[in-house]
């Protein structure tokens, strides 16, 4: 294969796996995509709202960078969507700015997008990827249970016929609790009939397209029963028609006013959406490409822009139902952006009648898979500390939102890092009987200390923030040692790499111990750690640091005849 060819499928993943594309994925595609196109409308003319644009932006942003997305996204789950979260923020800003005016509030909401789109390139260019591995195991266990919660909190209020609150999941839930008294009838049997029908199928039809038929009952008896007389709410007339595509006429203080709104939005949208790929990754084992999700966002957002719609970014609730539909490759995306342009062009009067409860039903089964007790158990009987990271990153979903929610996950695995790094776990090193191999001679006491010798291993890198640390640490270990010791080894074959505060640390060592009466050697240094105390000029002191030096070399070379291990 041709260099040009290789790069151009890493652009576009879609060209990859288009070639091994297997007839029978193709239905679960095909059902997947009709399902998740009955949701994302709905979806999008409700979220359209919170931005405080007209139904057809929504629906505009959906089409449009759903029938780009598919092609560069290298998840095979996540949906291109627009979000409550993103749809908020742009509303709560763009409300000010626009005066009132709606044309402007609209050309506004495109220009955002498109920003967000270049934001996503530069993203792109830098490989800021890697910044989104930083989201542990422990951060994604408690981001999906709380998404669990949050949606739920969503989801709860139109399965009951109840008006939705905004805000986070305490207010949602209190609000839901403060109404429950006004619920109506008719929409917990609605929405209570479909839930338990999607629950049956779950587990006596699994991977069978329930959800769809579900939908397709849902519309007969909205429009066979006259639902809506009952107080069930409607999905509602959905507008029909394309938009002019292109860019917005806009002004250079127009964008500077934007940029930190867009810059708000592609923070949101990358996280959530590195955040749901790496889920569905784990799940169906395969690997994402988080540089290349920057790239899916760019287009989506680039082509919601130019379509009079509004910044987006992958959906989990969306994902969700598109996963649950059945899907087995991003083609399900692409599929349901054609049948919301079918729709849209010709039959957007069809979906009026479907109920509001039967699509909340859908999404309640859709997270019922993410929150796992067990893992939450698994990870207290691992680790406190990590476990302490889920109950963050699950409590900031339930409380600031699935952004803060991941975020607070991400500084908190963060501040362990460093804190593992500032305090790397270090030992004395004893003889394990009978060979010339040294170990841990404190946590395994059959290792047997040598006489005269003291033998220090630090676990880790030595740098500018740990060094003080490494440094107390040598000398307690040895003090412990008492009077007699003749010859100090550091052991660097666990430590990956130096710094100048760390050459300075072993240089203040030797000088220490030469003041004491101790020789100073090292043993096992890595080339890398070898070249930076050259450079450190650690060698004019101490002579030339020679590879391969074992601890049982280094000894034989100071104890012709070596001493009788003490057991001590």
């Amino acid at each position: 294969m041709s260099g040009p060819q290789t790069k151009t499928r890493s652009l576009v993943p879609a060209l990859g796996w288009l070639r091994t594309y297997q007839p029978a994925w193709l239905r679960g595609d095909i059902v997947a995509g009709i399902t998740l196109a009955a949701y994302l409308m709905p979806a999008g003319i409700g979220d359209a709202s919170l931005a405080g644009l007209p139904p057809a932006a929504g629906l505009y942003a959906c089409l449009f960078s759903g029938l780009v997305f598919w092609l560069f996204t290298s998840s095979r789950q996540t949906t291109v969507t627009v979000t409550s979260a993103i749809s908020l923020l742009v509303g709560s800003t763009l409300g000010p700015m626009a005066a009132g005016d709606p044309a402007r509030h609209a050309a506004l909401a495109a220009t955002t997008a498109v920003m967000v789109a270049a934001l996503a390139l530069l993203a792109r260019l830098f490989r800021a990827g890697v910044i989104i591995n930083f989201i542990s195991e422990s951060v994604l266990i408690g981001f999906k249970c709380g998404v669990a919660l949050y949606l739920a909190s969503s989801q709860l209020p139109k399965l009951c016929g109840l008006s939705g609150s905004h805000g986070d999941f305490w207010e949602r839930m209190g609000h839901f609790i403060r109404h429950a008294g006004d619920t109506n009838p008719a929409s917990i049997a609605v929405g209570g009939g479909a839930l338990g029908l999607l629950l049956l199928g779950k587990k006596f039809l699994p991977n069978k397209p329930t959800a769809l038929f579900v939908v397709i009952g849902g519309l007969w008896a909205g429009a066979q029963f006259d639902l809506a007389a009952h107080g069930v709410k409607l999905l509602g007339q959905v507008p029909q028609g394309l938009p002019a595509f292109g860019f917005q006429h806009m002004q250079r203080s127009d964008v500077n006013e934007l940029l930190p709104l867009a810059m708000a939005c592609f923070l949101l949208g990358a996280v959530e959406t590195a955040a749901i790929g790496r889920m569905f990754a784990r799940k169906h084992n395969y690997r994402l490409d988080s540089d290349q999700e920057f790239v899916a966002l760019a287009a989506a957002n680039l082509m919601a822009g130019l379509g009079q719609g509004f910044p987006t970014s992958g959906g989990m609730s969306q994902s969700l139902v598109n996963e649950s539909g059945g899907a087995r490759t991003p083609l399900s995306g692409f599929i349901a952006a054609l049948l919301i342009l079918l729709v849209t062009l010709f039959l957007s009067g069809m979906l009026r009648f479907l109920p509001q409860p039967v699509l909340a039903a859908i999404v309640l089964v859709a997270v019922t898979g993410l929150f796992k007790l067990s893992a939450l158990k698994q990870i207290w009987s691992f680790s406190r500390a990590e476990f302490s990271v889920a109950a963050m990153a699950l409590l900031g979903v339930l409380g600031s939102g699935l952004l803060m929610g991941v975020l607070i996950g991400a500084i908190l695995s963060l501040l362990l890092l460093l804190h593992r790094s500032m305090y790397p776990h270090s030992t004395e090193l004893g003889r394990v009987p009978g060979t010339d191999y040294f170990a841990d001679v404190i946590r395994h006491q059959n290792n047997q200390r040598v006489p005269d010798a003291f033998i220090f291993r630090n676990d880790g890198a030595v740098l500018y923030f740990n060094a003080e640390y490494v440094r107390d640490r040598f000398f307690e270990l040895l003090d412990a040692r008492g009077p007699g010791v003749r010859i100090a080894v550091f052991y660097l074959g666990t430590v990956p790499g130096l710094d100048l505060a760390g050459a300075e640390l072993l240089t203040e060592i030797r000088e220490t111990l030469i003041e004491r009466g101790i020789d100073f050697r090292l043993a096992e240094a890595h080339s890398g750690v070898r070249e930076t105390l050259r450079r450190a000029g650690f060698e004019k002191f101490y002579g030339p640091i020679e590879p391969d030096q074992t601890v049982e070399t280094v000894l034989k070379k100071y104890f012709p005849i070596q001493p009788d291990p003490s057991p001590l």
